[in-house]
């Protein structure tokens, strides 16, 4: 699984790297085979003024199904990429396991096929 992070208007500390790449490592444990990249852009929409602005989009390009993107904002940076991860993480697994229940359902139409002759 490649990742690249993008921090836009402020510069990306080793602490938010690190907190990136664990959590995401850790969050698409199950799923690594079929992912392929995950894009993260972390961004601070209002500046220096504060307030409800951190936003975290991530974006994860799975084999043979679409793009996953999710996007949070929140007051932290830190929560704000968690949920986002958090809620990419659940919408992929739900993306793989319809595509398994295909696959399944294909192999055995399949199977049936041949058994049959048809």
């Amino acid at each position: 699984m490649q990742i690249d992070i993008q921090a836009r208007g402020f510069s990306l500390t080793e602490a938010l790297d690190n907190h990136v790449h664990n959590r995401l490592g850790f969050t698409f444990l199950h799923a690594s085979r079929r992912v392929n990249h995950v894009r993260v852009r972390l961004s601070d929409l209002n500046g220096p003024r504060g307030g409800v602005d951190k936003c975290c989009l991530v974006e994860v390009r799975l084999e043979g199904l679409p793009v996953v993107i999710v996007e949070d904002v929140q007051a932290n940076m830190y929560t704000a990429i968690d949920r986002a991860v958090g809620r990419a993480a659940r919408t992929v697994k739900r993306r793989l396991a319809l595509d398994s229940s295909r696959r399944r359902k294909v192999a055995i139409q399949h199977a049936h096929q041949l058994a049959t002759g048809q």
